[in-house]
């Protein structure tokens, strides 16, 4: 009598397939659920980026009033000269506008904006289907 090197399986080809579509399913399901969830992630990081550009931007157009309006009462004070005045007081909001408006611009590249668990997740997926199909019943068929 020969011996078969595979176990016997007790579930039919059908049964097989439909319980392969059936986890192909649930997959893609929550492959789905997980980049909704990261896609929306994302979009609080461009609305928190969006913000800051806004910021910066209504922080840059007060530094220019600010300069014209130190450089007046610069020249009304004692002391300072009037010009380093108006520099130091306008230079400084200048730069902290021009800082939040670099940080804000940074958040909206493309590149942070990637649903990065997603592909990396899919990835692995794929790996996992390749081991599954190489795999035969936990005995590895001949390359």
């Amino acid at each position: 009598m020969a011996v078969s090197p595979l176990p016997p399986s007790s579930r039919s080809i059908p049964d097989i397939v439909l319980d392969l579509l059936g986890q192909f399913t649930t997959l893609v399901r929550k492959e789905g659920e997980l980049a909704r969830t990261e896609m929306s992630e994302k979009v609080g990081q461009v609305t928190a980026g969006l913000v800051l550009v806004v910021i910066g931007a209504v922080l840059l157009m007060p530094a220019l009033v600010i300069l014209l309006q130190a450089a007046v009462a610069g020249l009304e004070t004692a002391g300072l000269a009037p010009p380093w005045a108006a520099l130091i007081v306008g230079g400084v909001v200048l730069i902290i506008g021009f800082i939040l408006l670099m940080v804000g611009i940074s958040r909206l590249k493309a590149k942070n904006l990637l649903p990065n668990k997603t592909i990396n997740q899919l990835q692995e997926d794929a790996s996992v289907a390749k081991r599954q199909v190489r795999a035969d019943n936990g005995y590895q068929r001949a390359a």
